[in-house]
């Protein structure tokens, strides 16, 4: 990707933006080439991207996808029917269920992910612990400040 030209009179964009915007581009067409893949709509893939960190309820699951429970329902109901994931009773109250990652599902999306993730090793082992403590202080501070841009209405 190119760095962009900035207005005159700025200073130039710094390195470390540009490299995060091309990771966030990255990122993005790594998720379509997945969904495509796999046969997923965006929606799909992000139900499972958070189910494989952490089951939850399928009103749970609407408000993390920002849809109606109606909607959340027939994601699961897809996925569900793909063998990606399974409903269970919830642990502690049996009036619920939770949405979980079947193993097959887990190991369909890892077998996708495995080429991205063996490369990412390699990088990582070739850093030094005083480089790996940079780069992850950078990354967490970059992401959270992703986060807080999504969370926060643009200023007017």
């Amino acid at each position: 990707m190119a760095e962009p030209t900035p207005p005159e009179g700025s200073p130039p964009v710094p390195e470390t933006l540009v490299a995060v915007r091309e990771l966030v581009t990255a990122s993005t067409h790594l998720s379509h080439a997945i969904g495509r893949r796999a046969g997923l709509n965006r929606t799909e893939l992000a139900a499972l991207e958070h189910l494989v960190e952490t089951p939850a309820a399928p009103g749970e699951l609407a408000g993390l996808l920002e849809v109606s429970t109606a909607a959340s329902t027939g994601v699961v109901d897809r996925l569900e029917r793909r063998a990606h994931v399974e409903r269970r009773p919830h642990p502690t109250d049996r009036r619920r269920l939770e949405v979980h990652v079947t193993d097959s599902g887990r190991a369909e999306m890892l077998g996708y992910l495995r080429p991205m993730l063996d490369a990412l090793s390699a990088i990582d082992a070739d850093l030094t612990d005083d480089e790996r403590a940079v780069v992850v202080r950078f990354l967490r501070a970059a992401a959270a400040a992703v986060r807080r841009a999504a969370d926060e209405p643009p200023a007017q």
